[in-house]
Parts: structure tokens; C-alpha cells; sequence
């Protein structure tokens, strides 16, 4: 049994807008509507093209369709405009997500079923229209593509120089083809204002402009059925729309029916992490898009979504061609957190990603057993273990207790690194907690792999000794039964955040059985949702309730009590350590995630959200469909198959 996605009507007609669908192409190009196939975000379209995974553009942002028969033209399209709006979900009456998007519209005795399929690693995507008509005259469809040719996250706001000929548009650097099995014709150029209302509640720019230049065009006589092909595409192709879109669902029947997972929740999950792994062109390695539809490959959110998004759905080749993409990267111990468009530097603003990247070379050899790859990686290893010892950029160091420092200045380099002009509302410079987490756990595990290296790993493993007891005296808030969440001489200090989770579910942990328990307890107590973990307690003065508005007042909510998916992965896994990893402890684990199907089904159909709001969760928010969030969540079900069917067999 599979996740129902599908929506009827009535789900459409009161939250058709609100939900979305995403496909990606494998190279960070992708296509994403609302269920009611119109686009209520400037970074939504039917072919975000991918020149790299960080420099994308939206060449097709929708398609206007009219219906023209004897009782006059209706449109078959959705779309909100600044004035206006073309009302073709009134009728629609289902949408439904198995292998990919399908729409099924009546209206009188015409039926028009819709699908969309993307292409894989090309920038090539396609519509199929099929066409009953029932009626006693003829009926034509015309489908005029609406273009943009601008970058993504840049609605034009001037009208622009475009050129059109013979299926050819050509504008603002960018080319599309049109194929298609219908009648192609020019259409002088015309220009609309679309309105974003998901951009205009967060703040964004609401408005942007796209421009109708060609049109295709079917008519299908009384009595019968016809099919009308549009296909889209950086480079001329000679496929059809029902080769692409077959292709297309077949891959994704294959991502859900191919993994090893049994849960339907899992099993989704699974294949919606393929929508994240993405080819880097720059060293020829794969890589993580961080998030749809903002966000490119950033080295913090890679690397906390490889060992779900790639080692639990068993993608192990993908994970270490990830791991050498970063690899790859490495400097003075630093790796990128952000690869910036064009040709400017790789930002390396990040703590957490260079550990994080010796925590996923471990598992990796956990689940693969290849020292081969260990060998390979280990001097690039060392090189990070000695630049945070003897200290790198952004006051990276490790202070003679042996536990590490990081950020100074208006430099964030935690995941919690909002800054705003000279604000930074989460300020953690000191020694944060997840930091040293991470590092204590990096050393036990560098000091195992050394051997597969043949060097000595006893001065790994004595550094982690001296940390294990600096932390644990430094650290833990006997009153409260819980973690400081950074050690800075403020008040932060003492605030109960998810950070200290990590402490608990890392492959190496530093706290006595005793202290894990009431870690997870005090977690569970003041920051646990069934959507996510919050950032920070709700008895906390500095507690934000809700995530909106314009861009301050999201980044004063962003980690100040904003509920985050991804850390709840680490929580599930700890909360199933401190109760023995038993069959008990994951049937507990099962109830909690009972809402799975529901959080599938919620924002952007079978994706998991980058954040809700801390206080009430129930809307996703942010990116509609995150790496991280799915990732770490695919990690927990990993486990929970594993404990079942040990204790199964």
C-alpha cells in the first residue's frame, strides 16, 4: 500500500494553491507547480533549467490553455495575476501524484486528463493533454507556453528582448526549444503580470512578468480522442511528450517499488531523496541541493542529508561520489557552505561542515565496509582535524580543554547563522554545542580509520578521552538535567535548544547513560512537535511562536523557536538509544509517527519542509521540500527496520 496522494475537488478548491509537486532533473534543474497547476512563487515552473546546480533559470513558467468549442472558450489553465485570474481549477476534479503529476479537468462532454513529466540529467521536460471529446461539435485546445528566460529567483520586472522562430525562443542568454505534435504557430509578443501569493506572504518581491510568444494547438472532432504533445528543452530533442513523460514515471515507479524500505511513509521518503542528488559539473562528482525551491548545494545541508538521503536509501556509489565532491573542495580544513552563482569563491563560512564530512566518510565505511575509500580520504581527514586544532578562519580552534571555538565577529558559522545588517539573533560564538559533539565523535571515529590508513590512531582517540571529560564538566546543567547549547559567558548559554540532541545520537557520545536519558527527557519536554523539533523552549522570553512576514521578522523567528523537521531525526534515534534500540522503544517511535502520511500529503505532495511554525505547527513554511528534513527522517525508519527485523528473525 502506497501514500494517497490523490485530491478531489473540494481538497482543490479550498487548498489547491497551497500544495505543490516538485520534480528534479539530476542536475539541479526542476519543475514545480500548485495542485491546481499554477505557479504561486516566482521560483516555480514547468522547466527551471540547471547550467549548475547553483546557477539555474526559469525558462517555462507555465502554459496558458484555453478550451474553444461550440459553447464558446474557457480556460483550462489556473493562474493568479495582479488583476485577474484565469479560473480553470473550477474545473478541475482531481489532481493525483503517483509516478508524477496528473491532472483530470471536465467541463460539459469534454474530459482533459493532463500529465508532466521531466527528463533526466538534461534540462528537458514535457505536457500530454488527452482529449475525450463527447460532444457534438468540434473542440480545441491551445496551449500558448508562458516564458521568463531569467535566472531563478529574478521575476523580470521590465519587459525584455526576446526572439521566436520556427519552436526556437531565445532571451536573456537562455534557449528553449518547442516540440511539439500539434499546430505551432507565432504569437506576437505578449507580456503578463503574474501574482506570487506564497512570495507575497513571506515578504518576497509578489510580482513578476512573463511573456507568451507561440502557441500549439489541437482540435479533436466530435465523438472522439486526441492527445496534444508540448515538449520543452535547453538542447533540440526528438522526443516525444509521451516518451518523456513515460520515462519519467517510470524512473519515479522505480524509485518507490526499488528501495528496501517497507513502510509506505519510508518508501516515499526514499524516493523523494532523489530529488536532491545532483550532478556537479565543476569536479564531475555528485552533490545535495540543499532545498526546492531556494536553495543550490551547500556543503552544511549535504552533509547533514548524506547519511539519509544517500547511505540509509542504500545509494552508496551517490555517497561517495558526494564525499569526494567535497573532498575535492577541502581548504584549510574549511569546506564550501555556499556555492555563490557564476565564477565567484566558494563560501566556507561553516564549523560543522568539515566535521560533519569526517562523520560521513565513517559511515560510509560502516555501510560499505570500502577502506580502499577510507585511504583515499584520510589525508584530506587529517588535514581538518589539525587546521581545528591549531586553528583556521572564522576563529575555528580548539582551546587547550580540548573542546572547540568557533565564529566571531557578525560571522555565524553554526546552522543557526541568520544575520540581519549587524543582528545576529541566535548569536552562538564560544563553543557550541553540536560542535563538540560532532568533534568528540570525529575523533573516535578518526582514530579507527587510522588503522585502515596504517598510521596510529592513539592520538586521536587520547585527544577525545581529554574532551569527553572537559564537556562533560563544562556542559551539562546537572539542575536542569540538560546541555548548555554553547559556552560563551552569555545568556545564551543556558537556553534549552535542539542542539544538544546530537550529543545523544552521534555514532560517539561522551554523556553517561544516565545523562542521555534526561537530555532526550528535557527535549521531549520543551521542544518535541509532531512536525519537528523547535529551536529554542517556549518558556524562553526570546521565543518567536510564528514563522512570516517580511524578511526581518522571519529572521528574528528563523531559530528562535521556529520548528525544524530535520532534528527530529536525531531525536527518534536518541530516543530509541536510551531505551535500549528494543522492539518496545520503536513501536513507541511508530506512534510518533503516525502523521507521517499527512505531513507527505500537507505542503508539496510526497517532500518533507525545510520549518513550521514553533508554536503551532501545522503549515509548512520555507522551502517545501528540504534535504535535510527527509534525510534524517529516512534515517529513523532505517533504524526502526532494522530493530523490527532483528527482533523478527
Amino acid at each position: 500500500m502506497n501514500v494517497n496522494f490523490t485530491f478531489d475537488h473540494r481538497e482543490l478548491r479550498e487548498r489547491g494553491e497551497a500544495g505543490c509537486w516538485l520534480l528534479a532533473n539530476g542536475l539541479g534543474g526542476f519543475a514545480s507547480t500548485s495542485l491546481t497547476f499554477s505557479v504561486t512563487r516566482c521560483d516555480q515552473g514547468l522547466l527551471v533549467a540547471a547550467a549548475s546546480p547553483s546557477r539555474r533559470a526559469v525558462l517555462v513558467h507555465r502554459v496558458r490553455e484555453t478550451l474553444s468549442g461550440p459553447g464558446g472558450e474557457t480556460f483550462l489553465s489556473a493562474q493568479r495575476f495582479a488583476r485577474g485570474a484565469e479560473d480553470g481549477a473550477e474545473r478541475l476534479v482531481s489532481f493525483t501524484w503517483e509516478d508524477g503529476p496528473e491532472w483530470r479537468a471536465e467541463t460539459g462532454d469534454l474530459t482533459v486528463v493532463r500529465r508532466f513529466g521531466m527528463g533526466f540529467q538534461e534540462n528537458l521536460s514535457a505536457l500530454t493533454y488527452e482529449i475525450e471529446n463527447r460532444g457534438a461539435g468540434p473542440v480545441t485546445l491551445a496551449a500558448a507556453p508562458v516564458f521568463q528566460m531569467a535566472p531563478k529567483g529574478e521575476p523580470p520586472q521590465e519587459k525584455r528582448a526576446a526572439a521566436y522562430r520556427d519552436g526556437l525562443v531565445e532571451a536573456g542568454g537562455w534557449r528553449c526549444h518547442i516540440g511539439t505534435n500539434g499546430a505551432l504557430r507565432a504569437l506576437p509578443m505578449t507580456w503578463e503580470t503574474l501574482f506570487y501569493a506564497d512570495d507575497a506572504k513571506d515578504g518576497r518581491r509578489e510580482t513578476g512578468l512573463g511573456f507568451t510568444c507561440c502557441q500549439a494547438a489541437l482540435t479533436v472532432p466530435a465523438g472522439a480522442r486526441g492527445t496534444l504533445e508540448l515538449v520543452f528543452s535547453t538542447e533540440k530533442t526528438e522526443k516525444t511528450g509521451r516518451e518523456v513523460v513515460a520515462a519519467c514515471r517510470e524512473r519515479q515507479r522505480a524509485l518507490l517499488d526499488g528501495g528496501h524500505f517497507t513502510d509506505p511513509a519510508a518508501r516515499e521518503l526514499a524516493r523523494a531523496a532523489d530529488a536532491f542528488l545532483a550532478y556537479r559539473g565543476s569536479n564531475g562528482g555528485k552533490t545535495v541541493i540543499a532545498g526546492y525551491p531556494f536553495f543550490g548545494d551547500w556543503g552544511r545541508d549535504t552533509m547533514i542529508a548524506l547519511p539519509g538521503c544517500a547511505l540509509a536509501a542504500g545509494r552508496f556509489e551517490d555517497a561517495k561520489s558526494i564525499l569526494r565532491t567535497f573532498l575535492h573542495y577541502e581548504k584549510e580544513g574549511l569546506l564550501p557552505n555556499y556555492f555563490p552563482e557564476g565564477q565567484e569563491e566558494p563560501q566556507y563560512n561553516s564549523a560543522d561542515a568539515p566535521l560533519l564530512l569526517i562523520n560521513g566518510v565513517w559511515l560510509y565505511y560502516g555501510k560499505t565496509g570500502d577502506g580502499e575509500f577510507v585511504r583515499e580520504a584520510f589525508p584530506t581527514l587529517k588535514r581538518i582535524v589539525a587546521a581545528y586544532e591549531n586553528g583556521t578562519r572564522y576563529a575555528i580552534k580548539m582551546d587547550g580543554d580540548g573542546l572547540i571555538s568557533a565564529g566571531e565577529g557578525l560571522d555565524q558559522v553554526t546552522w543557526m547563522d541568520v544575520r540581519i545588517g549587524t543582528i545576529l539573533p541566535t548569536p552562538r560564538h564560544g563553543k557550541p554545542v553540536e560542535i563538540n559533539a560532532y568533534w568528540y565523535s570525529d575523533l573516535m571515529a578518526m582514530g579507527k580509520m587510522a588503522a585502515l590508513a596504517g598510521e596510529d590512531g592513539e592520538p586521536y582517540t587520547a585527544l577525545a578521552r581529554r574532551v569527553k571529560t572537559s564537556f562533560n564538566e563544562k556542559f551539562w546543567l546537572e539542575e536542569g538535567g540538560y546541555l548548555r547549547d554553547v559556552i560563551s559567558g552569555t545568556e545564551a548559554d543556558t537556553q534549552i535548544r535542539c542542539n544538544q540532541i546530537w550529543a545523544v545520537s552521534m555514532p560517539f557520545t561522551m554523556l553517561s547513560p544516565e545523562r542521555e536519558r534526561r537530555v532526550v527527557e528535557t527535549v521531549g519536554r520543551h521542544l518535541y512537535t509532531s512536525r519537528g523539533l523547535r529551536t529554542l523552549s517556549p518558556e524562553d522570553p526570546q521565543f518567536h511562536p510564528t514563522y512570516g512576514g517580511p524578511q526581518r521578522e522571519r529572521d528574528l523567528a528563523y531559530h528562535q523557536g521556529t520548528v525544524w523537521p530535520f532534528p527530529a531525526g536525531a531525536y527518534y534515534l536518541a530516543l530509541l538509544k536510551v531505551r535500549g534500540n528494543t522492539a518496545q522503544a520503536a513501536g513507541e517511535v511508530r506512534k510518533l509517527l503516525t502523521e507521517m502520511p499527512a505531513i507527505l500529503r500537507e505542503g508539496c505532495v510526497g517532500q518533507v519542509p525545510e520549518i513550521y511554525d514553533g508554536l503551532a505547527p501545522g503549515a509548512s513554511k520555507g522551502c517545501f521540500a528540504q534535504a535535510w528534513s527527509v534525510g534524517e527522517l529516512l534515517r529513523v525508519y532505517e533504524k526502526l527496520e532494522e530493530i523490527e527485523g532483528r527482533d523478527n528473525a
